[in-house]
């Protein structure tokens, strides 16, 4: 077992604590939870009642955003006027969503219009050359990008000489230079004085149709209905899910739960998601499948699922892109079994703070999945990449606490082109480059990087005894979600524990036993990937656990149990 960092969050400080007093006493809830609400800076009944039931009428006003007045007179003279629209999108899962969402809400108005989707492989990244080439030969003259084109400032002035202008709708990091563009919509503009920074591509392109709905007098409820690609967006995305995402996010799993469009229940029910469906089964259960069209064939598949309104046409659709998932799995496994194996066999890659492998024949589509999962062996920012069209392209991932993309950026003269966030980050580079990059990138990172940034952190909310679990406090936990960054699921830790009977070991990867505090209930704990914990476990003495905690449903019967993120006995492993 890979040694773990564990960080039990501070103790309230004295006046934290009396708000915490307070709020449990006026919520009626388990002081734990008190203070978990407190840790979330919700400190008294109405931030509370706000925390647990979002308010959609809580959403900033759309015209808040640098451009956005210019953004909709433009899109309602491209309309008044009859000109041809083109809704340009990346070929990831915010990019299809919004491709999607503002395609399919804008064509219940008007129909001359179309969506594009770049080729992964053959265009790449941001808007091309070849779509401004083919816009142009088909009569567009008005291009509204999503989830990129905030760094595409040449394509915009080559566009501009065919008389067609841009909408930018993103949410990456703008350049030093923004395009020219008729309306540049991004929260993350320096002279943007938008209240939230965090939506995703997909939630720009929601709050332009918002505006463009508030200017049509349209009912606002027809725009919600969208709510549930929106949500697939924040969760696949990994944004904050704070502020305005927690209220879309909120609401988007409500709608994924009760409404979903046809084309998203077909892909629920392929992918065997059953129950109802949190921002984990998004994350894990339909955003890989989404993302595995633009990554094995072509995106527009996806949005071709996502738009469908014919359920026998969407379940093929949906089986389409399943077979697509499946061959992403076996590009991903292979791929990471010989990036591992090329590091643990390389004095100088198994001992550096950073990981930069190339091989020209790896799958260009799974190369940032396959970064993640390098990441997980060895706990380092990490870019992998492949050949594509002559040059090295790739994908980065970090780790927290260390911004992937400065560092990126302070070999950019080696580069012919990157962009991305603090965690992870595409680029390209000469071939010839890779060696003087790698060099380079592991200085910057070897100098920069803290000790501790390379061993895994698990950030641990408080310490739980086992006797304060209870139903009640479940079903209240629950209710704080939906989790993710800015709002994680609780960590909880318990120390010490002792097991009751004996462990199991599942498919020779995985740990299963029951474990007791004093004399709290017993509980089945289970450990993913932790097998090299039984003999230690068989020892019979005491030992500290942390975990989520989670229900599980089996033949129609539930029960609490821990999920555990990892085990400390008293000697190490």
């Amino acid at each position: 077992m890979i040694e773990k960092r564990w960080q039990i969050a501070p103790q309230l400080s004295t006046e934290q604590q009396a708000l915490a007093d307070s709020l449990g006493s006026s919520l009626q809830v388990d002081p734990n939870l008190a203070t978990l609400l407190v840790q979330r800076s919700v400190t008294d009944f109405d931030q509370a009642k706000e925390f647990f039931r979002p308010d959609i009428n809580k959403l900033h006003d759309p015209y808040l955003m640098k451009d956005m007045d210019r953004a909709v007179e433009r899109l309602e003279k491209a309309i008044a006027q009859g000109e041809k629209i083109l809704v340009y999108g990346d070929y990831d899962v915010d990019g299809t969503t919004s491709v999607t969402l503002f395609y399919g809400y804008l064509h219940k108005y008007y129909d001359r219009m179309d969506y594009y989707i770049p080729d992964r492989y053959n265009e790449g990244y941001g808007v091309s050359s070849q779509s401004i080439e083919w816009a142009a030969e088909n009569g567009f003259s008005l291009i509204v990008t999503l989830d990129c084109g905030i760094k595409s400032v040449d394509k915009v002035e080559a566009a501009s000489k065919h008389g067609i202008d841009f909408i930018i709708c993103d949410h990456h990091r703008p350049g030093e230079q923004l395009p020219a563009a008729v309306a540049v919509l991004d929260p993350k503009r320096t002279d943007c004085p938008y209240p939230y920074k965090e939506l995703t591509g997909c939630g720009v392109g929601f709050k332009l149709l918002q505006a463009f709905g508030q200017s049509q007098q349209h009912d606002p409820a027809l725009l919600l209905q969208y709510l549930d690609l929106l949500v697939i967006s924040i969760a696949s995305d990994i944004v904050p899910i704070t502020g305005e995402n927690r209220i879309l996010a909120y609401y988007g799993l409500q709608r994924l739960n009760t409404q979903p469009r046809i084309g998203i229940k077909a892909l629920i029910q392929i992918a065997g998601l059953a129950g109802t469906l949190d921002i984990t089964n998004v994350v894990f259960g339909l955003g890989p499948r989404i993302n595995a069209a633009g990554r094995i064939k072509h995106a527009k598949e996806a949005v071709r699922l996502l738009l469908s309104e014919d359920v026998e046409e969407a379940e093929t659709f949906a089986e389409e892109i399943n077979i697509h998932n499946l061959d992403r799995r076996k590009f991903d496994s292979s791929i990471t079994e010989e990036a591992i194996s090329m590091i643990a066999n390389d004095d100088g890659l198994s001992k550096a703070h950073s990981t930069v492998l190339y091989k020209e024949d790896w799958h260009k589509g799974v190369i940032g999945i396959v970064a993640s999962r390098c990441i997980e062996q060895y706990h380092r920012p990490t870019i992998i990449l492949t050949q594509s069209h002559g040059k090295a392209a790739g994908s980065a991932r970090s780790v927290p606490g260390f911004d992937v993309y400065e560092a990126i950026e302070s070999c950019a003269d080696l580069l012919e082109q990157f962009g991305g966030h603090t965690f992870a980050a595409g680029l390209t580079l000469p071939i010839e480059n890779i060696q003087a990059f790698r060099q380079r990138f592991e200085e910057i990172v070897s100098g920069s990087i803290l000790p501790e940034q390379l061993v895994p952190l698990i950030d641990i909310d408080l310490e739980l005894n086992l006797r304060a679990i209870s139903p009640k406090f479940y079903r209240i936990l629950k209710q704080m979600g939906p989790f993710g960054p800015g709002n994680m699921t609780p960590v909880f830790t318990s120390t010490p524990v002792t097991l009751v009977g004996n462990p199991t070991i599942m498919k020779e990867k995985h740990i299963k036993f029951e474990v007791q505090q004093g004399d709290s209930a017993c509980y089945t704990a289970i450990g993913f990937g932790m097998a090299q914990a039984f003999p230690h476990l068989l020892e019979k003495k005491p030992f500290s656990i942390c975990y989520n905690l989670e229900e599980n449903n089996f033949r129609n019967k539930s029960t609490l149990q821990l999920f555990l993120k990892d085990i400390k006995f008293h000697e190490p492993i």
